[in-house]
């Protein structure tokens, strides 16, 4: 019932129609990394003014990996954030009263990548080798897969390079589909050099980005909340109708953070984001968090025993119920 509320809410009221005149609510957001096409609806939602059209004043904070989305959302720093799935389901099973209010990854981009010369064909040719593999939160899915399918791998730390594999100092290295497998074609491999291991075709699809905010903010102001999340996916929708604007956009603000900025590779990343975003099936749902996907991750974490017990779905996702068209 709660969602159903919240459904008529978002689509019923008067105060998602901000005329002339209304006050603007101040909000402040924060990605998880810094400026790129992987947040690119966000970015271009700001230049466009489609959050100032929704009554919001918003202030983009600048991500990064000197502090996570998590606790600058814990800590009040940001009303807005973005985060992977899996990491928010620990948070929500550890007590913070984080909630999702809009799924915008549909879709999981990590991924494993083999060279075919080192004999990796298909997935059982994987067993026996060296696999690179990032922290933690990144090795749910890659564990999950090799005792789903009895592997035995040696598993490398692997850092933010792709430079071990290339040199063939692992057989298997991790990668984002939009970042990392397009740094190896532009290292020099071709596609039909490559095995890729797509974790959804295994039956481990985790959706990764999404949008929390704290339980007792959006209490506060249920609108603001929605209203966020609608001129956010208004953002995406004009970013994928407009690409070329779109990139002019995100490389500005790569550039405003001293980002080193590379079109082409930005152009693959949101390209791919396209990819991610809207749903396999073609519903045209944008926003949605389906209670399979969240049933699977927070399945997996229990089983690897990173939480204790799976929070109910029906208080971790409050979506907006955000439909768009492709």
């Amino acid at each position: 019932m709660i969602q159903i509320f919240f459904f008529l809410l978002f689509f019923l009221t008067p105060a998602f129609v901000f005329g002339q005149g209304s006050p603007l609510k101040k909000a402040t957001f924060r990605p998880q990394w810094k400026p790129q096409a992987q947040f690119a609806g966000f970015y271009v939602a700001k230049e466009k003014g489609f959050y100032k059209s929704h009554g919001i004043e918003l202030t983009l904070l600048q991500g990064g990996p000197a502090f996570s989305s998590s606790e600058f959302l814990a800590d009040g720093k940001a009303d807005f954030v973005t985060m992977w799935l899996s990491n928010a389901i620990q948070m929500r099973a550890s007590g913070h009263g984080i909630i999702n209010i809009g799924q915008i990854i549909q879709r999981s981009a990590l991924m494993l990548v083999a060279k075919k010369s080192r004999g990796i064909n298909k997935l059982e040719d994987i067993n026996g080798k060296k696999a690179g593999l990032w922290g933690q939160d990144f090795q749910i899915q890659p564990m999950a897969l090799f005792k789903k399918y009895n592997l035995q791998v040696t598993v490398i730390p692997q850092s933010f390079s792709v430079n071990l594999f290339l040199r063939d100092g692992v057989d298997v290295v991790s990668a984002m589909w939009y970042n990392e497998y397009h740094t190896l074609l532009n290292a020099g491999l071709n596609p039909d050099e490559l095995t890729p291991f797509f974790f959804q075709d295994y039956g481990l699809n985790f959706p990764e980005d999404g949008i929390y905010v704290l339980e007792k903010t959006f209490n506060k102001d249920p609108a603001l909340s929605c209203a966020f999340v609608k001129a956010t996916i208004e953002g995406w929708s004009y970013a994928f109708a407009h690409p070329d604007e779109a990139l002019d956009v995100i490389l500005e603000y790569m550039s405003q953070a001293n980002v080193p900025v590379n079109r082409v590779h930005q152009k693959w990343m949101l390209n791919r984001m396209k990819d991610l975003i809207f749903p396999l099936d073609n519903s045209g749902r944008i926003g949605m968090l389906e209670s399979s996907d969240y049933q699977r991750v927070a399945g997996e974490l229990k089983e690897s025993g990173l939480i204790k017990e799976i929070p109910d779905y029906s208080s971790f996702f409050i979506g907006c119920e955000i439909r768009a068209e492709q």
